[in-house]
């Protein structure tokens, strides 16, 4: 963990356990582990990039810290102003004023905006639920916004679906951005644009980043679009996270071999390399049965018995000094594994 002084974010053992219910009594008879345990950290003014395989509970972190979905357990703290803020303990009330320090741009930009609402109602409506404008102010304030994303204010008037995927999503930057958050968590928000769309999309989210001063949790599966944007990478795997390291140190020097896995399906813009791509055998975890042990050891080429029989404890395992290097793998220290900076 960083110093207090430096993090805006902080997530202490994060849990989320969905109920699995049976009969006509609606019965619980198991949990489906989403998040399990989870804690990292986010500074002010940098990029978390936390990257993993689809269900492994990226999403659910998201929306958790946000609470969005209330989580089960565990500790979530904003540093706001001097104040270090308890986001799971804040009333209803205390939560949506709260709020305007965290928003959220979600996936899929034709879902995530009303259809039935023009660009400046989408916009607008943050501004208006927490009465921070209205009238002449309130468009100016919109049309200020528009401008900021790369928009022309004097389309505001039209609907979402008069728009290309790329501006939609960019209308979902600009309401993302309507209260002057402090920590933005993006959920995939490129994975369902156009390669080239994407690249305008990551651009303009440094740019804003740079001149505002925000904080991005940004979740994705795509390794390439993480590398790009990324300050710090974190591995999910099943619920829990795997490895936390700086960008150039996780790509270029991996000590979980799920996260060696993972760099090894990454394409190499030459076509005279041969990629050695490194297949996993079986099936993802059961978040709802989960193995003994390590969670990754029934597909991992490197596991012995411990793997079986005990969960390894996330270790930091950079040298003095250096920036934190967290891994969970009892043989994270022992084992040299390829990354693609090698």
């Amino acid at each position: 963990m960083s110093d207090n002084g430096s993090v805006l974010l902080e997530v202490n053992n994060l849990k989320k356990h969905f109920p699995i219910t049976a009969g006509f009594m609606k019965r619980v008879v198991g949990q489906v582990k989403a998040v399990d345990g989870v804690t990292f950290s986010v500074k002010r003014q940098e990029t978390l990039g936390l990257i993993g395989e689809s269900g492994c509970g990226k999403t659910t972190v998201g929306r958790s810290i946000l609470r969005a979905i209330e989580p089960t357990s565990g500790e979530i703290f904003m540093y706001d102003d001097g104040r270090k803020v308890d986001v799971c303990a804040l009333s209803k009330s205390e939560l949506r004023a709260f709020r305007r320090h965290m928003q959220m741009i979600f996936q899929d930009p034709y879902s995530s905006l009303n259809p039935r609402m023009t660009v400046f109602d989408i916009v607008a409506e943050p501004l208006v639920v927490n009465r921070m404008a209205r009238g002449s102010d309130l468009e100016d304030r919109v049309a200020e916004l528009l401008r900021v994303v790369g928009l022309d204010p004097q389309f505001m008037r039209r609907y979402p679906h008069a728009f290309s995927g790329g501006q939609r999503q960019r209308i979902g930057v600009a309401r993302a951005l309507a209260l002057n958050p402090k920590l933005i968590i993006g959920d995939e928000p490129v994975s369902a644009l156009d390669v080239s769309v994407q690249a305008q999309v990551l651009n303009l989210l440094q740019e804003l980043q740079e001149k505002m001063g925000l904080t991005y949790l940004f979740i994705s599966h795509d390794l390439a679009v993480v590398e790009h944007i990324s300050d710090r990478v974190a591995i999910m795997y099943v619920g829990q996270i795997v490895e936390l390291a700086d960008e150039e140190t996780l790509f270029a020097s991996p000590r979980h071999p799920y996260t060696e896995a993972l760099l090894s399906a990454v394409p190499k813009p030459d076509p005279r390399y041969q990629a050695q791509k490194i297949v996993l055998q079986g099936e993802v975890a059961d978040p709802a049965n989960p193995p003994t042990g390590c969670y990754f050891h029934p597909r991992c080429n490197y596991a012995q018995d411990i793997c079986r029989e005990t969960c390894p404890d996330l270790i930091d395992i950079a040298p003095a000094g250096s920036e934190p290097h967290i891994v969970r793998c009892h043989f994270s220290e022992d084992l040299e594994l390829v990354g693609i900076k090698n």
